[in-house]
């Protein structure tokens, strides 16, 4: 054995194999007496090493003749054979030992590739397993063009990081550095994203820095990761802010920064940042805030932050040179809620706080519904101002993972509203001027539902999921048998099926989608005059009026969110109108346009006093003089 002084080494995690066959490891652990590695557990040939204690408490070697896919393992105090925390590569699972992997050994092509401004993103959100027959990303990767053809820019991933068993949502991981190993591992994801880089479509990957799933996770066995100071809904907290904590704020940043780097990720979703515990004077948010722009131009690139939260903090999104986290944008719930409610009249649980057409008014003209006010949900005031902050900031959507998922019966917004409903729905959110996500499916009203589904070994934990998840809907009073989520069936349940989009009435959904994608891109709502657009009620609050100051020329979309037409009287500022989107068109499978093709003047030069949106209907005029 021998200590490396290459500098690649630099803060290295894990295990870091060189030319010559051999390998650095390096691994945290303050409270062992002693570290060894046992390698060339691929041959059945043990090779037991001793490492080095190093500054830090670090444990670190470089060991020779390991090759560049080799097996191994750590021992702690001769006693504990562990996988690595930093592993890179799973093969056997969870509770199987570790591989090595050689990341300068794929053949990248991405070369030129720049990133696209986060404003820009039309996002895409796939759950790996259920996205394909194959559940694979090689799989995935084959959808490229069918991504390319819908019109979006960017592709979500659900987290990838090993998790227990063959499926899971991917929130139950407990190697934050390993891609899962029926995804197809390290191998798989990078051509997933070179596949996504070559079609000019950045890659957003969900990681989880909050906690770690029960089964599997050894990381409590090599150190101070966890603590008991704070509990989160899903475990023991991860150790922030306390005694030795420097190392564990280094382990997820190093996780981070390795997904950028060596995956070529082009921006990290923050899964539940209110689950993240922490009273630093420099929290750890703001520091992997920092850590990643840096990586970013190191690298020559844009590297994003989108964090998710139920805490409407401002500061999320705020710059950390005046006082915030320093996150790009963050998912914004309140515009779901607010438009879920107006479509399903649901009111049960969170949805409480909802259900009038002024709160989604307000989420157009702010960005969060709640900036303070009580909340009857919560029973507490909720929230602080965004309106100063411009709406590119937030990520919006009628439909994904969670709001999908954490419904009883896993039902989509399809198997709820009318189509009409829908092509309403989807104005809002794709022609909004903030961040628009679509959820797998919805593009062309997938009805399949998409469950949550695990597959654990421990009987008690799995007793646990099943418990848990019926006392979760307990406020909603959703009614119904709740599908196992142990079970596989539930799994294959939750996969979508692409080719319903050939049949009626998805097909005339799916070109919806794919005209409205065409329409931001040459409206680009994103570079509005203004932060905020211009939000109205008109007609008794009957319909909401969202006008939007473009470089490209103003736009206004309508939307009439009841069963009646309505008539409004001086719908727009003196100027020449053109209608672009009409969702009663029967080109899209409406019953017929009842408001004119144009406003401001009449074929014969007249101007028109008045215009009447239909039934569930969302009517966009564009200024052309």
């Amino acid at each position: 054995m021998k200590k490396s002084n290459d500098i690649r080494i630099g803060t290295y995690l894990g295990a870091l194999p060189f030319r010559d066959g051999s390998t650095f490891f390096r691994v945290w652990a303050p409270f062992a007496s002693m570290v060894s590695v046992e390698t060339g557990l691929e041959h059945d040939m043990h090779h037991t090493t001793d490492l080095i204690r190093c500054k830090g408490d670090y444990f670190e070697g470089s060991v020779d003749n390991t090759g560049h896919y080799g097996m191994y393992r750590y021992i702690i105090d001769g006693r504990y054979p562990l996988a690595d925390p930093a592993s890179r590569s799973q093969p056997d699972g969870v509770h199987g030992p570790s591989r090595i992997v050689d990341h300068t050994l794929f053949s990248w092509s991405d070369r030129a590739w720049k990133g696209i401004p986060l404003a820009r993103y039309i996002i895409y959100e796939i759950h790996t397993g259920a996205f394909t027959g194959e559940g694979t990303l090689k799989a995935a990767a084959g959808c490229i063009e069918y991504l390319k053809d819908l019109g979006v820019n960017a592709v979500e991933l659900m987290p990838v990081a090993q998790f227990p068993g063959r499926y899971n949502w991917g929130y139950d991981g407990t190697f934050p550095f390993a891609v899962h190993n029926s995804y197809g591992g390290p191998e798989g994801l990078k051509t997933f994203v070179d596949a996504c880089h070559k079609q000019d479509i950045s890659v957003i990957l969900d990681v989880v820095y909050n906690h770690l799933g029960p089964e599997g996770n050894y990381l409590g066995r090599y150190g101070p990761y966890f603590t008991d100071r704070y509990r989160t809904p899903w475990g023991d907290a991860i150790n922030f802010d306390g005694p030795f904590s420097d190392e564990v704020r280094h382990f997820f940043i190093e996780s981070a920064l390795a997904w950028i780097t060596d995956y070529h990720i082009d921006a990290l979703r923050i899964d539940a940042i209110h689950g993240i515990f922490d009273f630093s004077a420099q929290t750890f948010l703001e520091e992997l805030s920092e850590a990643v722009n840096k990586r970013g131009r190191e690298l020559g690139r844009t590297a994003h932050l989108i964090a998710e939260s139920d805490l409407n903090d401002i500061r999320t999104v705020t710059p950390t040179k005046q006082g915030g986290s320093g996150f790009d944008a963050q998912w914004n719930d309140d515009f779901h809620h607010a438009l879920h409610t107006i479509l399903t009249g649901e009111r049960s649980g969170y949805y409480c706080d909802f259900g009038t057409i002024e709160c989604l008014a307000k989420a157009h003209r702010e960005g969060y519904v709640y900036t303070g006010q009580y909340s009857h949900y919560r029973r507490k005031r909720h929230g602080s101002p965004s309106r100063h902050m411009p709406a590119a900031r937030f990520v919006v959507f009628s439909q994904n993972h969670d709001q999908v998922g954490n419904r009883a019966l896993g039902d989509r917004l399809a198997s709820m509203v009318t189509m009409a409903e829908l092509r309403t729905a989807a104005v809002a959110v794709l022609l909004s001027s903030s961040i628009p996500l679509i959820f797998m499916g919805e593009e062309y009203g997938e009805t399949a539902p998409f469950l949550y589904f695990v597959d654990h070994s421990d009987k008690t934990l799995i007793d646990a999921v099943r418990s848990g998840r019926a006392e979760e809907f307990s406020s909603f009073g959703w009614k119904g048998d709740i599908p196992d989520p142990q079970s596989e069936e539930t799994f294959m349940r939750s996969k979508v099926n692409r080719e319903v989009r050939f049949a009626e009435p998805h097909s005339s959904l799916y070109d919806f989608y794919r005209h409205l994608t065409g329409l931001r891109r040459s409206l680009r709502p994103w570079e509005m005059k203004k932060k905020r657009p211009g939000v109205k009620l008109l007609s008794g609050n009957n319909v909401l009026r969202v006008l939007m100051p473009l470089r490209t020329g103003d736009i206004s979309c309508f939307f009439n969110f009841s069963g009646s037409g309505v008539p409004i009287r001086s719908p727009l500022p003196a100027a020449s109108w053109t209608k672009i989107v009409d969702t009663a068109s029967p080109r899209w499978g409406g019953e017929g346009e009842t408001a004119p093709p144009d406003i401001g003047l009449s074929a014969t030069g007249e101007s028109i006093p008045s215009i009447t949106i239909g039934p569930f209907n969302s009517v966009v005029y564009r200024k052309v003089g």
